[in-house]
């Protein structure tokens, strides 16, 4: 009786964490209801005095208990490739995230379960994969050509402030050809006047690729050529109309910020977390070389943040101006502390 207790109440808990490992293993049946469940079923938990414990869906049956339409514990478990590719079906129809409870309402796994498997097929979880959804329709419609506003709510978000806060913003990863020095890459730039100089935007069908300031173009453009020397470099069309109108609205105090903007960058690992957690940086704050590696999990890399800081390609849509050093002041800036010191100031004023 002792051993049938403990093996109850490790059933039990399966129930309790809708661990999803454990179906087909055991139904759980309820006799205040006369239904029974798999342990994931994701309908609320009757009390234990309720519960009995079947080895298989038959023996249930045969108990006088019906199967539950909910999780439904006739019917064949699915294999975690298959609900992980529903779940994907669900996110992409929606365009956005949705509910984890939703989503394991719609596939008849544990919210935890779901999380846990989900991840560990693809690499992020649910959210992020909706997010990442989302962000892509940002994308489109930028390059469409809309401004701002109207691509925030085409893409479903409530607000530019929510789109911000959600970290609506992607770093591109680096191609194989990036390794050759950018051979294959089509970068097309557009040089244009700016309240902060002249203004240099490159970028390919994927993304911006380099940014920078300066008072002259040709020091732009010998740097755009450095940095991909094996690329086909062209001047711009319409290609690059509706990033450049993004990036000069926000010099000109009209937005917060441009992270949202798509990039297609080539970098290390550590480059790129460094990236990432500039984009995190909210407009008008700043934070220090050793934040930024503490927030990285490792406070002894700020010589090396400092690196990445200074090698970074795409300056304001990656704001690397929002770091400074430990006493607070500004520190060197590739095109000048006083961009530097204007930018913050005019983010700060943007945000009033």
């Amino acid at each position: 009786m002792m051993a049938q207790l403990q093996d109850e109440e490790t059933l039990w808990q399966a129930v309790m964490a809708r661990d999803a490992a454990w179906d087909g293993k055991f139904v759980f049946a309820v006799r205040s209801t006369g239904v029974y469940c798999r342990p994931s079923c994701p309908a609320r938990r009757p009390r234990r005095e309720q519960v009995r414990f079947f080895a298989a869906p038959a023996k249930a049956r045969a108990a006088g208990f019906r199967p539950c339409k909910r999780c439904a514990p006739d019917e064949p478990i699915l294999p975690t490739q298959a609900w992980v590719l529903e779940v994907c079906r669900l996110l992409e129809e929606a365009g956005r995230p949705l509910p984890l409870n939703e989503l394991s309402r719609a596939v008849g796994i544990s919210p935890h379960h779901l999380t846990r498997e989900f991840k560990a097929v693809l690499g992020v979880t649910p959210r992020q994969y909706g997010e990442a959804l989302r962000r892509q329709a940002l994308r489109q419609e930028l390059r469409a050509g809309e401004s701002v506003t109207a691509a925030v709510y085409a893409a479903g978000y409530n607000s530019a402030a929510r789109m911000y806060a959600s970290g609506a913003a992607t770093l591109g990863t680096t191609p194989n050809h990036y390794r050759m020095g950018g051979m294959g890459m089509d970068i097309a730039y557009t040089l244009v006047d700016s309240p902060l100089g002249r203004l240099l935007v490159a970028g390919t069908r994927r993304g911006i690729c380099f940014l920078s300031m300066g008072d002259e173009d040709d020091p732009l453009l010998e740097a755009l050529r450095r940095e991909y020397p094996q690329a086909q470099i062209r001047p711009a069309g319409e290609d690059m109309r509706a990033w450049v109108s993004e990036v000069l609205a926000y010099l000109r105090g009209e937005l917060p910020d441009v992270s949202h903007l798509p990039l297609d960058v080539r970098a290390t690992a550590f480059q790129l977390r460094v990236w990432e957690e500039l984009r995190r940086i909210p407009p008008g704050e700043t934070r220090t070389y050793a934040q930024v590696a503490e927030a990285l999990g490792n406070p002894k890399a700020v010589r090396a943040v400092a690196r990445a800081c200074a090698t970074n390609p795409v300056s304001l849509v990656t704001p690397c101006h929002r770091v400074v050093r430990t006493d607070g002041s500004l520190a060197g800036y590739r095109w000048g502390v006083g961009r530097k010191r204007r930018l913050l100031e005019q983010e700060k004023q943007s945000l009033r």
